[in-house]
């Protein structure tokens, strides 16, 4: 890793961002949390959440021999979408621009003798060792890319309509607006072919197929390349859960897709850094330690299903079955975010907490969120 000092506003901006999402691992770490109007735990959430970490390190060395790194100081508080395709561009390269550049130990050594021999500090060969660690990092574990493919974490059946159920899960980083989206869908599937080889006798997941979960991609491989472009396609802010999962059922006959969550990753509050609102902004400002000047907030949304419209058969047309999806029309907020349910959460440090809330304008800056505040190793939620 590459040595930033805390006390510039990139390192400060590092430092605060890894800790909010050490913090979020912490909170989705809790055995006890279900996601929103499920029983499905928020430990699934936590590949995505290492992802964007793995991505933020890569990032913090790639600092170190390029200037080209740019963040959304007004609006999400994360890097520009260049940065993201930049990532995964370099990804890409790595092993051939490593195989250009002498191995690590053989860059600190020259480092060495140059300091001794010229008695300066070696700026070129610096920049060569922060490329070398940026390159290495890289391919060290998965990163957040703008587009995460889907898939299958878990398989039921349900014993009522006899049908396999997938929960899948995808990602995206939305370019247009900056934010890190993080998909979680509960599909049933009536195609025969899956039907046949997952479901036994008893109408229960058939015992005799072993299942290696996760599994890339959708479980059934006769719709797995058409469900990635799909949500490749569908994924991003602009467009609601509400819209994602109709155009859903419509573009799969068998798929019956019952649930899907999205958690929106966002704002990311940073004092002196970010300007995306200038009330946390001047209350964060006055945090006794920089380093806990920050707040991370996300939103998770949810549409589900309230009914199935059976299939129509006749003579000259037929029309698959279709879901019927709950808006709750009398939740102004909830209908304009085209979700049956939504849920604000803000995680921030205990110093961050103290000072919102003597500043008196903990009420107008949380409003609704759920609070969690981070102390050590622990987090403390609904405070």
């Amino acid at each position: 890793m590459l040595n930033i000092s805390p006390a510039d506003p990139v390192g400060q901006y590092f430092q605060s961002i890894k800790a909010a999402l050490g913090g979020l691992e912490i909170y989705l770490s809790n055995p006890d949390l279900a996601l929103p109007g499920s029983g499905v735990a928020g430990g699934l959430l936590l590949s995505y959440v290492e992802r964007l970490k793995n991505s933020f390190a890569c990032w913090e060395n790639r600092i170190g021999f390029t200037e080209q790194f740019r963040i959304s100081r007004a609006e999400s508080g994360f890097p520009v979408f260049q940065n993201v395709l930049e990532l995964e561009n370099d990804r890409g390269t790595a092993d051939t621009r490593l195989a250009a550049i002498p191995p690590a130990d053989a860059i600190r050594r020259e480092m060495a003798d140059f300091i001794l021999r010229q008695k300066a500090f070696p700026e070129a060969l610096q920049t060569q060792m922060a490329e070398r660690l940026y390159l290495e990092r890289i391919g060290k574990g998965e990163i957040f890319s703008p587009y995460v493919l889907p898939q299958t974490l878990r398989v039921t059946v349900n014993t009522a309509s006899g049908r396999p159920y997938y929960v899948v899960t995808w990602a995206v980083f939305d370019g247009s607006n900056t934010l890190p989206l993080i998909y979680i869908a509960g599909i049933e599937d009536s195609s025969p072919n899956v039907a046949r080889l997952l479901v036994g006798p008893d109408g229960k997941l058939n015992a005799d197929i072993d299942i290696p979960l996760p599994v890339g991609g959708l479980l059934n491989p006769e719709l797995a390349s058409q469900f990635d472009d799909f949500a490749g396609k569908n994924g991003a802010y602009s467009l609601t859960p509400a819209t994602i999962v109709t155009n859903m059922d419509r573009d799969f006959p068998t798929l019956h897709p019952k649930q899907l969550r999205r958690m929106v990753l966002g704002p990311f509050y940073s004092a002196g850094i970010t300007e995306n609102n200038p009330r946390i902004s001047e209350v964060l400002s006055k945090v006794r330690r920089p380093e806990n000047a920050w707040m991370l907030t996300w939103t998770m949304q949810e549409v589900f299903s309230k009914a199935e419209r059976p299939a129509q058969k006749g003579f000259f047309s037929s029309t698959p079955a279709m879901q019927e999806f709950h808006i709750d029309t009398n939740d102004l907020e909830a209908a304009r975010m085209g979700a049956s349910a939504y849920e604000k959460h803000a995680l921030v440090p205990h110093d961050a907490y103290q000072a919102l809330y003597a500043s008196g304008e903990a009420a107008a800056i949380f409003g609704n969120y759920k609070v969690h505040v981070i102390s050590g190793s622990n987090v403390v939620s609904e405070v």
